[in-house]
């Protein structure tokens, strides 16, 4: 409490032992000089074995020594956040500001309808005043069995509401609670729960009914919603559908108790063939219009429509950063961290973000804000709006008083004036996609739409709950995730190489911590040259017998083991830390090769090639919220998935086999030739990476060779892999061993092939 008696509604805390960490990081850091200064001081001569490979060497690892600098800029300053929801209930009471809360969904098969009115549900039943809250749906698939689902969901929500409010149920989406307690004793459950469970049971199979039959019954087709649809030719041509489906201000809309209902609207915006729609970017701008019009809330949360709530109290905590008297005035988005209900232990994709949300964020908190991810994310409504922070600015939440309802438009004249803002043309000739909402023309408008509201002056907070705030769905397969990766990491170079580049539009106008720390993601797919090399070229001239890193003997030896050991023991510790196993961080290291070998490569070229006018604007992929059972099913064995086809998994395959290859060579040569000292002493470095990448790639060559679940990879990639690797390896050798190890590799490759040699899991 200061002099002044005032009691901050949120406190900021350093994280303990930066000392320490500084100490050991400085410590690193000359290690990886005296790395470089050996590799300038030991560049072999002009017409010597490997000169250009050892040049090649000194970039990589200047690259990495770069690159790690960059992410002390995640770990330097750690700040954590504490609110105080009790200060801000006894300070404002229920004079709190309208929140108009966005989930956006684009496909039904991909993100089925039952899914996407549990995450409305569970937002509609906040623990907030209802008649300050709205709830939109944008459909961009504009389909008939999502708006179907919604209107039912809205008939739920007249039992859930009072329901969760009565009992203080936590999860509040209904599926997700119905699950926590399906273990549970009956008999200590409220007998409203019967009732609860019964309701959602038939709205649930009553929508499972209607997706099998692809079509909806007559009798649900006479709400005047559907009629809607009377002009609709596909979801890339229709007119926009707009429906208020509940109006908070409607004196009976009421739940089963008599209360007040949140509002809750469905939109479609427009799409006509001629016009491209800017994918989520586009969606989300056309809410921001819609919403001023209807309920205009100063608070706007976007989340995916997988992300349920899974705290109730989250708003509250969110608030408690925007109305703090002193501090509050220059936030202008608090981001919450993405979490997932379906991570198994051990995190066989690595899938959690673990390290980015218990680490990485809260550095870049310190340095003035989070990057926002695009869902779980509370905004000032003006600075979407594209307002500029200026230091006269004050906490100006107005609260809205609700107006006589015989004084205001009727809902059918509301829908069709609201309509107008998402129509195609709407946004021709303004500022929107450019300097209001979200911004167009990148795959990851959510990173650079944040970046240029944080260039604008605004700061921004990153809040990580001890309870969850939203728990979402994390990909269930090798090729989801990579896919994933990719999308991310092309959008962030684009963003690098765009105007908005942290590197220099951001120069002067963010902290310079936070602007290394947007440089970090932002060259994520740049990382692929350095690990392509140092993947494939070590362990090829390992083959050859030609050493590229000290001997054992070497006073050089001790700094690329300190650096090596080091950095990897305190990533373990990191890990831990966060709360992951010791496998989990082993198969975050897998995922690390892959994301850098696959997905961040095809990034890294799409850039270029786009940059040089060779490609068209990336696509927006929707990752996968639903999977067959039998996938599901290995993903919780914690099997990896390589069922489907994709230029990624031929090099993850090519990578794979080429380190096999030249491991296998090796050891026959050193055990015909009796020279396994000599590798000891000359090559211990190489030989370790060769048999690390080896071991961290084992499920993979079960995939090759040895599984025969619809699980394994397919026989185009096993072809194209081994005719990848046996062509880059025969133009590298010249020796007698590798001319012989190859046709007997080859030649068992074709046999499994052919003839089949794998053994079920």
């Amino acid at each position: 409490m200061g002099n002044d008696g005032y009691l901050p509604l949120f406190e900021t805390k350093r994280a303990n032992g930066r000392t320490l960490y500084r100490v050991f990081a400085g410590s690193i850091f000359v290690g990886i000089c005296l790395i470089w200064s050996y590799r300038v001081s030991h560049v072999p001569g002009h017409g010597e074995d490997g000169r250009l490979v050892w040049i090649g060497l000194l970039a990589a690892e200047l690259w990495f020594g770069f690159y790690w600098l960059l992410t002390q800029a995640h770990r330097w300053n750690l700040v954590y956040r504490q609110t105080f929801k009790d200060r801000l209930s006894h300070r404002y009471g229920n004079e709190l500001p309208g929140v108009d809360i966005f989930v956006c969904t684009a496909d039904p098969v991909i993100e089925p309808p039952m899914m996407v009115i549990n995450t409305v549900l569970s937002v509609m039943a906040y623990d907030y005043p209802p008649e300050k809250l709205s709830v939109y749906l944008s459909d961009d698939a504009g389909s008939q069995l999502t708006f179907y689902a919604l209107l039912e969901a809205s008939q739920f929500a007249k039992y859930w509401i009072p329901f969760c409010k009565k009992f203080n149920v936590e999860p509040r989406s209904p599926a997700a609670y119905l699950d926590s307690i399906s273990i549970s004793d009956d008999s200590k459950q409220p007998k409203e729960l019967a009732t609860i469970k019964k309701l959602y049971e038939d709205m649930k199979n009553q929508l499972e009914n209607v997706a099998k039959l692809g079509r909806l019954p007559e009798v649900h087709l006479r709400h005047k919603g559907f009629s809607e649809w009377d002009s609709y030719s596909s979801r890339h041509d229709h007119d926009t559908i707009l429906q208020i489906l509940i109006d908070g201000k409607d004196p009976n809309a009421k739940d089963s108790e008599g209360c007040v209902l949140p509002t809750l609207v469905y939109v479609a915006r427009e799409k006509r063939p001629q016009y491209f729609h800017n994918f989520k970017a586009g969606a989300m701008n056309a809410l921001i219009r819609v919403s001023s019009a209807i309920s205009n809330g100063q608070i706007v949360l976007n989340v995916d429509c997988d992300m349920y709530s899974n705290n109730s109290l989250a708003v509250r905590d969110a608030l408690c950063f925007f109305m703090d008297e002193k501090k509050g005035h220059e936030i202008a988005y608090v981001q919450f961290p993405q979490n997932f209900d379906n991570i198994t232990k051990n995190e066989l994709y690595s899938s959690s973000l673990r390290v980015i949300s218990q680490v990485e964020f809260h550095g870049l908190d310190g340095y003035g804000g989070p990057l926002y991810v695009g869902t779980g994310c509370f905004h000032r409504r003006d600075t979407l709006c594209g307002r500029k922070f200026s230091r006269e600015i004050h906490n100006e939440f107005k609260i809205d008083i609700p107006k006589d309802r015989e004084r205001e438009e009727t809902t059918a004249v509301l829908e069709e004036k609201s309509k107008v803002l998402a129509s195609c043309t709407y946004e021709n000739n303004t500022e929107w996609g450019k300097e209001m909402g979200l911004k167009y023309g990148c795959p990851v408008e959510d990173v650079i739409t944040g970046l240029s509201i944080q260039c604008r002056g605004w700061k921004s907070v990153y809040y990580n709950p001890e309870r969850k705030a939203f728990l979402g769905v994390a990909p269930t397969t090798l090729a989801q995730i990579l896919v994933q990766h990719k999308r991310w990491s092309e959008g962030d170079f684009q963003i690098l190489l765009s105007k908005y580049s942290p590197a220099w539009f951001a120069n002067g106008k963010i902290s310079l911590g936070l602007q290394l720390g947007y440089c970090c993601y932002c060259l994520w797919a740049t990382n692929c040259l350095a690990v392509l090399y140092y993947s494939i070229v070590p362990s090829l001239y390992l083959l050859r017998g030609i050493p590229l890193f000290p001997e054992l003997s070497s006073p050089w030896f001790l700094p690329f083991a300190y650096v090596v050991i080091s950095k990897y023991m305190y990533s373990l510790a990191e890990y831990l830390w966060s709360g992951g196993t010791v496998l989990g961080w082993w198969n975050d290291q897998r995922i690390w090769l892959y994301k850098r070998t696959s997905s961040y490569l095809l990034g890294f070229i799409d850039t270029i090639a786009k940059s040089l006018g060779l490609h068209s604007d990336s696509a927006f992929v929707i990752t996968a919220k639903v999977s067959k059972q039998e996938v599901y099913r290995r993903y919780v064995k914690e099997i990896m998935d390589f069922g489907d086809s994709s230029a990624m998994f031929t090099a993850l395959a090519t990578i794979a086999l080429i380190n096999l290859v030249c491991l296998i060579g090796l050891m026959k040569k050193a055990i015909v030739n009796e020279g396994i000292p000599i590798i000891y002493e000359t090559m211990l470095l190489q030989f370790v990476l060769c048999a690390i990448l080896v071991l961290i790639n084992w499920p993979l060559y079960q995939g090759l060779f040895f599984r025969k679940d619809n699980g394994k990879m397919p026989k185009e990639i096993m072809e194209s892999g081994a005719s990848s690797s046996s062509a880059m390896l025969s133009l590298w050798a010249n020796t007698a061993l590798l001319n012989f190890t190859l046709p007997a590799w080859s030649g068992a490759i074709e046999d499994g092939l052919n003839h089949g040699f794998n053994e079920p899991i």
